[in-house]
């Protein structure tokens, strides 16, 4: 019996070896990294790879609200996802949101107060394998047939420069997320600060360290990441638009 059991604990122990080789060799899209002595955590997916999608409702027609009610619906396809721009109150997207092909907000061109109207302000958008973060005016004149688009501001980079209006180092601290893309036009790139920074350091950290020419910032305060190869799933208040990658 003892012998048959030390079998069984051997051949356990391949198994979870094996388990274990095949997890270290297939990471997630996210990973840890610090600049400028801040802790943030980059997730990276080339669009030829995987799918960058939108979420805002449900197949009850209600908004998702949270990433783990996003998570539950989606299953383990979802490799991560986060917040994905601005809302109002009743957690409907405050500029242009494209899902699956569908304008279901327009864009948003007017003048006001906030980070939303600092401009220019841009939209994230995927089309087809290829993906791209512009100047809202550009991207309207541009006329891309995007599967999503979500409208957010202000633009953090713009061509390799910091938007003009966002400081080195401002008085303004908030755990923040934004995306930006490789030049490449393929992969995106999706951050998230560990603790409250400036906008310019989160500017930076897409310039300098994540190689990103073009960046948006999707909010602050709010912000929030599912990410279960981190073992995380944050809680935060009520969301509107979300992001999330799942397989092709």
């Amino acid at each position: 019996m003892s012998s048959r059991n030390g079998g069984l604990r051997a051949a356990l122990g391949c198994a979870m070896l094996v388990w274990t080789a095949a997890a270290a060799a297939s990471p997630g899209p996210c990973e840890p990294m610090t600049h400028e002595g801040e802790r943030f955590v980059a997730c990276t997916v080339d669009l030829r790879r995987a799918r960058v999608k939108l979420f805002w409702r449900g197949a009850d027609g209600l908004p998702y609200g949270s990433l783990g009610r996003l998570a539950s619906a989606q299953g383990p396809r979802l490799s991560f996802a986060m917040n994905a721009g601005m809302y109002n109150a009743d957690l409907a997207p405050v500029g242009l949101y494209v899902e699956d092909g569908r304008e279901m907000k327009v864009a948003n061109t007017a003048n006001g107060p906030g980070n939303f109207h600092l401009k220019p302000n841009g939209v994230f958008y995927v089309s087809g394998d290829k993906v791209g973060v512009v100047e809202t005016g550009r991207y309207l004149r541009s006329r891309v047939k995007a599967d999503y688009a979500t409208q957010s501001g202000p633009m953090l980079v713009i061509g390799g420069r910091i938007h003009p209006k966002i400081s080195t180092n401002g008085p303004s601290l908030k755990i923040r997320n934004g995306v930006g893309v490789k030049p490449d036009g393929h992969t995106a790139v999706f951050a998230i600060s560990e603790g409250p920074v400036t906008f310019g350091a989160f500017a930076r950290l897409f310039r300098d360290a994540l190689n990103c020419p073009n960046a948006l910032f999707l909010d602050g305060s709010v912000s929030s990441l599912y990410a279960p190869a981190l073992n995380r799933s944050d809680l935060s208040r009520p969301l509107g638009p979300l992001v999330g990658a799942v397989p092709r």
